[in-house]
This record gives C-alpha cells, sequence and structure tokens, in this order.
C-alpha cells in the first residue's frame, strides 16, 4: 500500500444513464497504474462476453469474480439461482472487504441486486459499516438505496439523456460490453 495513503472512502455510482461501471472501471485502473491491489466483485454479470473481464486479467494487482447468470433478472420474480448467486456475491464481498488483502474493493452492480431484493440493502449498509478505515469501497448500479446515499463520500448519479438504444442501435462490443 502507498505511504502517502490516507483514508479509504466509499463512492457510489448510480443512475439511469450509461457510464457507472466505465467510472468504477476507471478508478481500477488508476488504482492499478499506482500499484494498489484491487477487486471486482460483479454481482449481476457472468464474465462470458464484456471486454472488462479480458482487460482486467491483464491489469497486475487486479483480480475479480463473477456472480451472474449471463440473463438480465427479473425484478418481481427473480429466479432462484439469480438470488442464489447474488447470495454467493454477497459473501465474495464480505471476504474482499474484511480480508486485508486489497486497497480498492468495487461492488459492480450491487444496488440492483439489492433493488431487485436478490439481496437487502441492510446488508449492504452493514458491509459499508464494517469496511476497514483504509479501504476504497465502491459500489454501483441503479437504485442506489438513499441510506447508502446518506453514507456515501462521493455519489455520482448518472443522468440519460440521450442512448443509441432508443434508436434501436443494439449494444455494440468494445464499447458497451
Amino acid at each position: 500500500m502507498m505511504a502517502q495513503r490516507r483514508k479509504g472512502l466509499v463512492q457510489v455510482y448510480t443512475g439511469d444513464g450509461k457510464g457507472k461501471t466505465t467510472a468504477a472501471l476507471g478508478e481500477v485502473l488508476r488504482a492499478a497504474g499506482h500499484g494498489l491491489k484491487v477487486h471486482v466483485i460483479f454481482f449481476m454479470k457472468s464474465g462470458s462476453s464484456s471486454g472488462e473481464f479480458r482487460s482486467l486479467q491483464r491489469l497486475p494487482g487486479v483480480s475479480f469474480a463473477c456472480f451472474g447468470l449471463g440473463e438480465f433478472a427479473s425484478p418481481s420474480h427473480p429466479a432462484p439461482e439469480a438470488v442464489a448467486q447474488a447470495r454467493r456475491a454477497l459473501a465474495a464481498a464480505r471476504e474482499a472487504v474484511g480480508c486485508g488483502r486489497y486497497d480498492m474493493v468495487v461492488l459492480d452492480e450491487v444496488n440492483v441486486a439489492a433493488g431487485f431484493a436478490l439481496i437487502s440493502p441492510e446488508e449492504v449498509m452493514a458491509l459499508v459499516k464494517e469496511k476497514p478505515s483504509d479501504l476504497e469501497l465502491i459500489l454501483t448500479g441503479r437504485y442506489a438505496d438513499p441510506g447508502l446515499l446518506a453514507v456515501a463520500d462521493l455519489v455520482t448519479e448518472m443522468v440519460s439523456i440521450r442512448h443509441p438504444l432508443e434508436k434501436g442501435v443494439p449494444a455494440r462490443q468494445g464499447v458497451e460490453y
């Protein structure tokens, strides 16, 4: 860990606009460039097709784990396996936050998992409250709980003004995934 490092903060990237994961991964890239140890937990992504997984594998000091089904979870009727994957991701998050091996931990789409009731917002808040004081913790995804927003040190809301999907442009490899 860098000697000049002071306090680890809680960052939240939320909102309906594009760029939440991208912003968090920008922080990962910067941290890796300074020799920090980083772990990313993907709550809702399987890791099968997104370019970020290939890139993260190449960054020194960066590790990650994926806990998704490779398909969208239903917010009103989540499949039991989606709930099970989210529970596994939460357990992995607790381990990563508490183990002392990382300078930064990213919980990608954790807000969606809590918003869809795959895990509870209270469990996410407990994780935030238990984080070591020198750990940078980044949480992404739509539907961030108001309690989380109240305790976070940095909150950025991505707002969608226009998106290519609205004109029928499908997600593009290398840009959206």
